[in-house]
């Protein structure tokens, strides 16, 4: 490639950083014939082929990576990359999937980062290997102080602290923030944004994320022991939407909000048994994380000058926008 058209391509793919808006296995072989076919007529960077790791904490119930996923497929169809994606809530063996990552000389990792402090080492040992790493979604807090690159995601204490505004807006009086990952730290700052602004009442109720009927079952049982409770706040789309169940078989009239979106949620939100959800555009996420390691190993860009983190949210989802959403929603975009 000569220096014009490489310019020329790098400057492009720049731009999709600002301009990018917004899931995977996500859905199977079939689904990613679906993705294949749409990417096939577009263009493909002319650059090395570069091989980079996304290691997440997301749990198999949680369709939010899902989509994160698909952002980061997307970018690295664009970028000519061979992606290995790799998960696990456990932040021992998320940092094993580093080590792994590190053993496979790839030439780049991105991850995120619920207990910085347990995955530390790990991330050491890649720099110190000279492989570059950038953050996604959680760990916001600690992503400079650990020597990434560069970070994706939104504030979770300002969209905590817009959650509880909104809150305050509807009425609500006493609620409780459903914590479904005990420990992840993006989780616990999200509850605590809400108590900052609230003017109500907030209660932690921690459920076992990796069990749906658990998870139903535990908030039901909330809901019956305390009736004075009106919302009910998730932190990810499938919580709030065993929380439509709680709310039935406890004969409450408990409202539901919501932290993240997924297809089923925009539905829920359509029908109004979800009143609002906040959106961190987890496709974006993705997207952008994949697309930074690409732009740093061929042109030594880095996103944000490594000084500030580039926000992908908060964002509000409610009636008054939910009809376009639910367009990208198709698309597994949203």
């Amino acid at each position: 490639m000569n220096r014009t058209s490489r310019s020329a391509l790098v400057a492009a793919c720049a731009a999709s950083l600002l301009l990018a808006g917004c899931s995977s296995d996500s859905g199977g072989k079939e689904a990613q014939e679906d993705r294949d076919n749409q990417n096939a007529g577009a263009s493909v960077a002319d650059t090395p082929r570069l091989k980079v790791a996304l290691i997440t904490h997301g749990a198999s119930s949680d369709t939010f990576w899902d989509t994160v996923r698909e952002g980061a497929e997307a970018a690295a169809q664009k970028d000519n990359v061979d992606l290995v994606y790799s998960s696990d809530p456990s932040a021992a063996n998320q940092a094993a999937l580093i080590q792994n990552a590190i053993d496979q000389d790839v030439d780049g990792i991105a991850l995120t980062m619920p207990d910085p402090d347990a995955l530390a080492d790990a991330i050491a040992d890649a720099e110190d290997a000279g492989i570059p790493v950038v953050g996604l979604n959680s760990g916001l807090p600690a992503w400079q102080d650990l020597g990434l690159l560069s970070y994706f995601g939104q504030d979770e204490g300002v969209a905590g602290r817009a959650f509880g505004e909104r809150l305050n807006e509807v009425g609500a009086h006493h609620s409780i923030c459903v914590i479904h990952e005990q420990g992840n730290i993006s989780q616990e700052q999200r509850c605590g944004g809400v108590d900052d602004t609230f003017e109500g009442e907030n209660e932690i109720l921690y459920v076992d994320g990796e069990d749906m009927p658990s998870v139903r079952s535990t908030i039901e049982a909330k809901l019956r022991q305390d009736d004075s409770i009106d919302y009910i706040v998730a932190l990810g789309a499938p919580f709030a939407l065993a929380a439509v169940g709680s709310v039935e078989d406890a004969s409450s009239e408990a409202g539901i909000a919501t932290f993240d979106l997924n297809s089923e949620l925009v539905q829920a939100i359509q029908d109004g048994d979800i009143q609002f959800a906040v959106d961190q555009q987890p496709y974006l996420q993705g997207y952008l994380a994949v697309d930074a390691l690409w732009l740093y190993q061929t042109n030594g860009n880095v996103s944000g000058g490594g000084q500030e983190p580039v926000l992908t949210g908060p964002a509000f989802v409610d009636q008054d926008n939910i009809d376009t959403i639910a367009g990208f929603a198709a698309n597994g975009t949203r």
